[in-house]
């Protein structure tokens, strides 16, 4: 716990919520969506616009854990398998590998979220039940 009651940002480390791989899982997501799409992955649905926007949403994600600290899992709300049930992809490697990023974060925020259930809201973080000053 830090002064003024808000917990420490990298403690869902220490305690266990948020998983040591989220980071690597969302890395490597991002590394195979930067690859130029296969024949088959174009067959699946998948375009270059599609693709390119995908691995910019996990990216993104990827770096609001990076500069906001562990806690800011509980602030994400990826929604990736609906963008894609939309653009009609169909299942394969990609869409294999965004889901797994998509599921990783999802179990993390509600691990996290699961942790603070019944905390002051500014045990949930930074800025979290002040208009979001720090």
């Amino acid at each position: 716990m830090r002064a003024g009651g808000l917990p420490d940002p990298w403690s869902f480390y220490w305690t266990g919520i948020l998983p040591m791989d989220l980071p690597e899982s969302l890395g490597l997501a991002v590394t195979v969506l930067k690859a130029p799409l296969e024949h088959a992955d174009r067959e699946q649905g998948w375009t270059d616009e599609l693709r390119r926007e995908i691995q910019e949403e996990i990216s993104v994600s990827r770096s609001v854990l990076r500069r906001l600290g562990p806690w800011a899992v509980t602030l994400l709300r990826p929604r990736l398998d609906e963008w894609m049930a939309h653009e009609r992809v169909r299942p394969g490697r990609l869409r294999d590998v965004v889901m797994e990023a998509q599921t990783r974060i999802v179990e993390a925020r509600d691990a996290a979220r699961r942790q603070t259930a019944g905390s002051p809201p500014e045990a949930a973080g930074p800025g979290a039940g002040n208009g979001g000053s720090p």
